[in-house]
């Protein structure tokens, strides 16, 4: 092999990223998007349900099944989606969304719908902005990355120290502002990682797509927690 085809090669291989990759972003944000779709309908259907709403905020069985269900989900579906064909990845995906509809259920009785309408549109604004740093920026966001997450971690056991030992709505409301900027942070950095990991995709083939289904999984996540902790800041609590 010459000097000049060895060239021709690397630039077709270049060409092939560059044309899959926009596709690919585009589909991560789609699957996201009716993700999100199948949340609420879910939500709202839930809610709108006397029977089923009281259920899910009362019983402390199923709240917990949920809540392990939920784990559970993420799990396989990161771990094992490589493995699995794409239908059953995208079928995962979306039973997970509804499960999480029926979780989230209980916040269109918490909250007005006023307020719930108004916090998804300052969730969108602020996930489209932060998405979109992701995927233009220069900058390496990999540091950042580790830092928001060990940030998480320490959120987490905060949260449920404040749940089972201290209840204290103050610190709530101070996790609420830290957990909105951890997950803005996310947002850009996840995006970013998306974009180089489909970037090494050559076409649109099965595993690429199972990328960008992880991809739009992660997002997800990242769009459903800022959310709630806008919400939690924001929201109108029903009298």
């Amino acid at each position: 092999m010459n000097e000049e085809q060895l060239y021709r090669m690397i630039n077709e291989k270049e060409g092939l990223a560059t044309a899959a990759m926009p596709a690919l972003m585009r589909k991560v944000y789609v699957w996201m998007t009716l993700a999100m779709v199948i949340t609420g309908i879910t939500s709202y259907i839930i809610a709108d349900s006397p029977a089923l709403i009281y259920q899910i905020m009362t019983n402390k069985m199923l709240n917990i099944g949920l809540l392990i269900g939920t784990f559970v989900f993420v799990i396989i579906i990161n771990k094992a989606i490589m493995r699995l064909s794409l239908t059953v990845g995208t079928l995962l995906f979306i039973a997970f969304s509804i499960l999480m509809g029926v979780m989230l259920s209980s916040i269109f009785i918490a909250y007005t719908m006023t307020s719930i309408a108004n916090v998804f549109f300052i969730t969108a604004g602020t996930f489209a902005a932060m998405s979109l740093i992701g995927l233009f920026t220069k900058a390496d966001l990999s540091s950042l990355g580790k830092i928001l997450m060990m940030a998480l971690i320490g959120l987490i056991i905060a949260t449920v120290v404040n749940v089972f030992f201290i209840h204290s709505s103050g610190m709530q409301l101070i996790m609420s502002y830290v957990g909105v900027l951890i997950f803005v942070g996310l947002t850009a950095y996840d995006t970013q990682q998306i974009k180089k990991m489909l970037l090494m995709a050559d076409n649109m083939t099965e595993e690429a797509h199972k990328i960008a289904l992880l991809g739009s999984l992660s997002l997800y996540l990242d769009f459903i927690n800022l959310f709630l902790y806008l919400l939690r800041i924001f929201g109108g609590r029903n009298e």
